[in-house]
């Protein structure tokens, strides 16, 4: 692989790290206010709107490995190794 081709390939890295962050922190915001709208408490919930936080907090859980992962991709790039 050429030096423009990693460049590339590393900004590529750094665009989707960046993307998902921003999923994460918007999906953050809309269990937040979920939970806001129940007084913080989940018990207060109909059983929809529970089923609906416990998929968006899935869904935050795989964003959140996802940012985990490219870190550690990036990093060990950042490294050289």
């Amino acid at each position: 692989m050429s030096v423009a081709e990693e460049g590339s390939d590393l900004r590529q890295q750094v665009e989707d790290y960046r993307r998902i962050v921003l999923q994460y922190e918007a999906l953050d915001e809309v269990i937040d206010g979920l939970l806001a709208s129940h007084g913080g408490d989940a018990e207060a919930m109909s059983m929809d709107e529970l089923e609906r936080y416990r998929e968006l907090a899935r869904q935050r859980d795989d964003l959140f490995n996802e940012i985990r992962m490219l870190e550690q991709t990036l990093l060990h790039d950042e490294s050289g190794e």
